[in-house]
């Protein structure tokens, strides 16, 4: 089964329970090369999920019902990033420079791992709590207190995480960089963020235009951390074992000179944030000056899909 039959199961079969959620991530993680970047990160997040399921039980949560259906809203998103970019379509700006970059020999793997997370916590975390409130007809105070024993949760992978991927002996000569790239960033501070954004999104509910604005401004400012995150540090040699003269898998020749190719030259170039068509319009119809052009839809509708705000 290829990749794209993969995620377009993902789409016809969207996971109601959280350990269809562990299915579905299992399923991604199996059709993968284990070192392509999203699969990096479908493996950080298999075992976040993992182990939110396993606390779902154990009285760690006062509404665990509620924490289970945020989990399947939540993991919802990402499932469709997937399928987008597997059916040949842009994913959100989001989740755009991981699928971009995702092949990129330069990008170590812990940014890969974090860049996901940048992208599903501060982006797609906000949109899915909103749309749990607004299904079950509560408020954001109601699963406040659960949302943030999350936390724990997340820093406990987070920093399993790091402590796997961080380059070892072999590649000190990248830890340096990798360190102060990778230590603007941390789970906690992700979502403090991402909470700030629900309690805005749910003072705008009831004004369409501004929560479409707000949200279409949020995906492309966590696109743009994201791309930061991905920045190119240099080859990562340990992928795929093989060392030796002569110009490598990773583009450098036997003495550590880079020999840009055509194709990685062309990877290291970072994804533009909408891609503009021969109008001056881009993919979401929007003009240079921002403003949407008749007939041409709206780029906040994908984003909003699966979420309850207005998407008109």
């Amino acid at each position: 089964m290829t990749r794209a039959a993969t995620a377009r199961t993902v789409t016809a079969r969207r996971p109601v329970t959280v350990e269809e959620v562990v299915g579905r991530l299992r399923e991604i993680a199996a059709e993968l090369p284990p070192a392509d970047g999203v699969a990096v990160f479908n493996r950080a997040y298999l075992t976040v999920t993992e182990a939110v399921r396993d606390r779902l039980a154990g009285g760690y949560f006062a509404d665990p019902a509620a924490m289970a259906e945020l989990d399947v809203v939540f993991a919802g998103r990402y499932l469709l990033a997937v399928a987008a970019d597997a059916a040949g379509q842009e994913p959100p700006a989001c989740w755009r420079p991981l699928f971009t970059l995702r092949a990129h020999p330069g990008v170590h793997p812990l940014q890969f791992a974090l860049a996901g997370m940048n992208a599903h916590i501060q982006h797609d975390l906000p949109l899915a709590v909103v749309d749990l409130c607004l299904r079950r007809g509560g408020e954001p105070t109601g699963v406040e207190a659960d949302y943030h024993r999350i936390n724990g949760v997340l820093a406990e992978v987070e920093t399993a995480v790091r402590e796997q991927l961080m380059p070892g002996p072999d590649l000190l000569e990248h830890a340096e960089p990798l360190t102060h790239l990778l230590g603007t960033w941390s789970v906690e501070a992700a979502r403090e963020g991402a909470w700030a954004a629900v309690q805005a999104l749910w003072e705008l509910r009831r004004l369409p235009g501004a929560a479409r604005a707000f949200a279409a401004e949020l995906d492309g400012s966590v696109g743009l951390l994201g791309r930061a995150l991905l920045i190119p540090l240099g080859p990562h040699h340990g992928r795929d074992g093989q060392g030796g003269q002569g110009q490598g898998h990773d583009g450098h020749d036997g003495h550590g000179q880079r020999q840009d190719t055509p194709e990685t030259a062309a990877a290291a170039r970072l994804p533009e944030t909408r891609n503009r068509t021969a109008d001056g319009t881009d993919a979401g119809g929007q003009d240079r000056t921002g403003h949407t052009q008749p007939g041409r839809p709206r780029p906040d509708q994908a984003q909003l899909e699966c979420s309850g705000l207005p998407s008109a």
